[in-house]
């Protein structure tokens, strides 16, 4: 087809340099988006006077034609156009003629482009943010199944105090509105418009901006046209938050993984969010996990892309800018990818509380509690950590735990010990006592959860 802007050529451009130009192949998804941008631009064109009012009303009207039949499948992109903007416009001219040539008045592909990646951007983290939210709501509602199921919390890997599963599934909770947080933060500041900014240098034209930002949804306009068209950080901070919530998402994976294995067997993974193998036959694999732990990676080389892209452009618009949407639009279509199967993988779950208890019994995770059952009889705590340090010793040596320790080995030590250190070191009882704020204590957990549900309700 021809080009838009063949006017200025004598020759006609090689087909590798159209290739290679092309981008309609990815920006096509934002057709919507493209035609949403030009019937607020038409729109203000005829309401200021710069196209005929009539115009404007036959460019809608086609516009509105060409998305129903995008829509329907009655129009098939023309894969030879160069990008979306194009196609777009040569098939209003097609269908109008000299109006339809009128639509580009006063705008530019740079603020037309920049603008529709916004309102596409736009739409999504609105999808991000409902699958994240959704997320964090079933933890929610496992915690609240969970607030006294026991289990072993760890630092290092190495068994460390005991918590319950409810608190350990609201530290994820934690993680997912952060993130939540900073989807919004990145909305907000991508909710201005970059329409009427023209190649770089605005427009003679008496356009009138904040009719196009509100008709479109925008805060307000961007208040500096060079800047206008060549900022992407809203690209990068999405792609920054995107990959915050896959690190967090690939914690959690590993964790599962780990939880899967027969040395842990804390959870059993239902048997639709597993695979096997083609050899043995006993396999149970956490395929999904392993697959969100490794796409995580993929999505940090799109953050990279974005950076390194941006690093070194001068100002305004360059073609390197065009490497924008291949690598947001795979961080996006990742992440609420992995969402979309993560979520059910844990809610399908069987949580094995007996695996978890028996765990938790072992490792001498209560030596804490034991400790500090000396100090609430007066006893200094570094004397404390060390009598219970031995104790813990002795128990090695012996094969016993502390719980089946006798108590006059724990007398020989200290006549402070009496026989209510095992109710003092029951790991229901180490755990329930812990109800400070943020603790394990089924009575914090389920706070937790009330104020969780409440910031949630926000988004």
């Amino acid at each position: 087809m021809a080009k838009m802007w063949a006017g200025r050529f004598k020759k006609e451009v090689d087909s590798r340099v159209n290739d290679f130009n092309s981008s309609i192949s990815f920006d096509g998804r934002m057709y919507r988006h493209d035609i949403m941008g030009s019937i607020a631009h038409a729109t203000m064109l005829g309401k200021t006077g710069i196209i005929d009012p009539a115009e404007s009303e036959k460019i809608i009207a086609g516009l509105t034609g060409i998305l129903a039949d995008l829509d329907s499948g009655a129009l098939s992109f023309d894969m030879e156009a160069e990008d979306i903007h194009m196609f777009i416009e040569a098939e209003l001219t097609k269908r109008l003629g000299d109006t339809g040539k009128r639509l580009h008045t006063a705008r530019s592909r740079n603020d037309q482009v920049a603008l529709d990646i916004r309102l596409y951007l736009r739409d999504e983290v609105k999808e991000i943010s409902a699958q994240v939210k959704a997320l964090a709501e079933t933890l929610c509602d496992m915690a609240a199944e969970h607030t006294e199921t026991i289990m072993p919390g760890y630092t290092h890997l190495q068994r460390a105090q005991p918590i319950t599963f409810g608190h350990h599934l609201m530290a994820y909770a934690n993680m997912l509105l952060r993130d939540l947080g900073r989807l919004s933060d990145t909305a907000g500041r991508m909710n201005e418009t970059p329409l009427g900014s023209g190649a770089l240098a605005a427009t003679t034209y008496p356009i009138d901006r904040e009719l196009t930002s509100s008709l479109l949804g925008f805060d307000a306009p961007t208040q500096n046209s060079l800047d206008g068209v060549s900022d992407r950080d809203f690209c990068i901070e999405l792609a920054a938050a995107i990959s915050t919530i896959m690190m967090h998402l690939s914690r959690f994976s590993e964790e599962i993984i780990l939880w899967s294995s027969w040395e842990f067997k804390f959870i059993e993974l239902d048997d639709a969010y597993a695979t096997g193998s083609s050899i043995m036959p006993q396999k149970k694999n956490p395929d999904v996990a392993e697959l969100v732990r490794g796409k995580t990676g993929r999505v940090y080389g799109d953050l990279v892309t974005l950076l390194s892209m941006m690093k070194s452009l001068p100002l305004a618009y360059n073609k390197d800018m065009q490497e924008d949407k291949e690598a947001i639009f795979d961080a996006v279509d990742t992440v609420k990818l992995c969402l979309t199967t993560f979520t059910p993988m844990l809610k399908t779950a069987r949580i094995l509380k007996e695996n978890m208890r028996a765990a938790a019994a072992k490792g001498f995770i209560n030596a804490t509690d034991c400790a500090d059952y000396l100090v609430k009889k007066g006893m200094p705590f570094r004397d404390a950590y060390k009598i219970t340090g031995t104790l813990v010793g002795i128990c090695v040596d012996s094969g016993k735990t502390l719980e089946t320790l006798p108590l006059s080995a724990y007398k020989e030590l200290s006549g402070l010990f009496e026989a209510d250190v095992f109710d003092a070191i029951r790991l229901e009882t180490c755990a329930m006592a812990r109800g400070a704020l943020g603790g394990p204590a089924r009575e914090s957990v389920e706070r937790q959860i009330a104020w969780m549900r409440e910031k949630l309700a926000a988004y």
